[in-house]
């Protein structure tokens, strides 16, 4: 073999061996996480369904968490209305859906109870809040959208 032929055939090797690491730390990096703050509620059905339809597309290749507090409370509660608006699809369409997708929909605790509300009138899929779960729900970093 000669020395030009044995120095291709390293560089060959050396970028096998590159090309082999990268994928492999791709494939090995945690999942992004996209936590949704809704505080809204019926007085602003763009910004609640906005949020869903966010959510939604989101989970698609994130982790996704929905935290409904102030007015957001009125959306998850068994009685809420079931609020249209435009395009999108209304939120008790979107709030049934969700969960079957992964996303996981939480209720502050406080907001509830300042609403005269318990954890039995939270609509199904729909879960109190929980500080330690803001942190666990993804590996991978963070993003916040607020509505």
């Amino acid at each position: 073999m000669t020395a030009k032929a044995f120095l291709q055939m390293a560089c060959l090797a050396l970028s096998l061996v590159a090309w082999n690491c990268t994928r492999v730390a791709i494939a090995e990096q945690p999942r992004d996480g996209v936590f949704i703050h809704v505080t809204r509620g019926s007085d602003d059905p763009h910004r609640v369904l906005m949020a869903l339809n966010m959510a939604n597309i989101m989970s698609e290749d994130r982790d996704v968490l929905v935290y409904f507090d102030i007015k957001g409370i009125e959306v998850v509660l068994k009685d809420s209305e079931d609020l249209v608006y435009s395009h999108f699809p209304s939120s008790k369409h979107q709030l049934a859906a969700l969960p079957k997708k992964g996303v996981i929909l939480m209720a502050c605790p406080g907001c509830l109870k300042a609403a005269d509300k318990t954890v039995a009138d939270l609509a199904p899929g729909v879960q109190l809040a929980d500080k330690d779960r803001f942190f666990s729900f993804t590996k991978g970093r963070i993003l916040t959208l607020d509505y």
